[in-house]
């Protein structure tokens, strides 16, 4: 556990779930600077006002950091990670605060906004389409008094992060980098508010949000062919099947005999999708730690499946954590390897510990991968075997069946 020392406190904090063989911090630089801003200003900058009521937004907090940090405040979180939430109010109990309404209120992506946003922090995500799509959402929120200011690692803020700030908001400007880390300040333009009256409309000339966006899944998609796939912002590949969900649709078993199914991971649920449309006795779950990644696969599910659509659900969580003990037949996952910036196994391996728990005695697992992955070393530890179904020369598809727990005795 690491402590993060701010102007506002200091205050343990983790990730989630929490690991203590992770040697990566709930925070960085970016983190650090942007809370040092609000407090004592950055070069002619000055520091900003965070008292007396005003309505306080923090977009893509990575693990509540900035949430935690300025809690005294009563700000809003609003993200896309429902571990980011479970890690922010684990930090939030741990310093004492909790998430009583009068302090903190945690919003998804998905969420309504705050209906007036008088200061809006954004860490800088990942996902360019999110960042996107976000700051249409929340641009009416704006008056011509909001103080924005984002913050990111040089890294991660480039002319194309800077130019939707700006098309999107209004005049944008970059600090000086420290420690790597570097700040965004924005003045929101064309806002008719002031303080104290309803916020703004968007600023004139500003297009229309493109999110999200749907295709159809063509010949060569396999049991996903003739498809129709939505995709809301910040779901990987967004206009068309990526090369390795495309690999495994080639191979996934869709004769599955009316089992309970989980598209692991499902980001906009097409595999899913495909199992419920070639099997309609199929009972699928579809699960993902991203609430734009469940809104895509409801919305995929629901263009392709018009009946029985009592036999699917859709969970937002640590992979299939919320599930009981040997109650799935198959698991179908492709799973990410990074977190965030940083590259890691860690998620995907949770993934699969997780999956053994709750398959039934005879029921698969099957991965898609990377080749250099490695992964078939993993699963043959953990269920004793492993197969390839499928290989090319970048992708493999992965086999393991849970076997009684007689026969996993050496």
């Amino acid at each position: 556990m690491n402590r993060l020392t701010t102007p506002f406190g200091s205050y343990e904090l983790t990730r989630f779930p929490q690991d203590p063989r992770d040697r990566l911090r709930a925070w960085d630089a970016a983190d650090e600077y942007l809370l040092h801003h609000l407090e004592s200003g950055t070069g002619d900058r000055g520091p900003v006002e965070l008292g007396g009521g005003r309505q306080i937004t923090v977009l893509g907090d990575r693990w509540g950091a900035l949430t935690t940090a300025l809690a005294a405040f009563h700000p809003t979180q609003i993200t896309d990670s429902s571990l980011t939430r479970s890690a922010t109010m684990a930090n939030l109990d741990r310093a004492g605060i909790g998430t009583a309404k009068d302090t903190v209120t945690l919003l998804t992506t998905q969420d309504e906004p705050p209906a007036r946003i008088d200061v809006l922090l954004v860490r800088v995500p990942k996902s360019l389409a999110l960042l996107e799509d976000q700051l249409h959402r929340l641009a009416p929120r704006l008056h011509a008094d909001s103080v924005v200011v984002g913050t990111g690692m040089v890294k991660e803020i480039h002319t194309s992060t800077l130019r939707l700030f700006e098309r999107i908001l209004g005049p944008t400007k970059t600090s000086l980098a420290e420690k790597k880390a570097r700040l965004i300040f924005c003045t929101p333009a064309n806002a008719t508010g002031a303080t104290g009256t309803p916020p703004a409309a968007k600023r004139d000339g500003a297009s229309a949000d493109p999110w999200p966006v749907t295709y159809t899944v063509d010949a060569d998609g396999g049991s996903g062919a003739g498809l129709t796939v939505v995709n809301h912002a910040g779901i990987f590949c967004a206009d068309r099947l990526d090369v390795g969900t495309r690999f495994f649709l080639q191979s996934i078993p869709t004769n599955t005999d009316g089992a309970r199914v989980v598209d692991l991971g499902c980001g906009n649920g097409v595999i899913g999708t495909a199992v419920a449309v070639a099997d309609p006795r199929a009972e699928v779950v579809f699960t993902d730690e991203s609430y734009q990644a469940i809104a895509s696969a409801k919305a995929t599910f629901r263009a392709n499946v018009t009946r029985d659509r009592d036999r699917a659900d859709f969970l937002v969580g640590d992979g299939v954590a919320m599930l009981d003990p040997g109650s799935v037949d198959l698991v179908l996952c492709n799973p990410p390897f990074h977190s965030h910036q940083a590259t890691t196994d860690a998620t995907a391996l949770r993934m699969f510990a997780q999956s053994r728990k709750v398959l039934r005695p005879g029921g698969e697992l099957w991965v898609v991968a990377n080749r250099h992955m490695g992964y078939h070393t993993h699963l043959k530890r953990l269920f004793g075997n492993s197969e390839v179904t499928a290989s090319e020369p970048k992708f493999v598809v992965l086999r393991a069946v849970k076997r009684m727990e007689r026969e996993q005795r050496p």
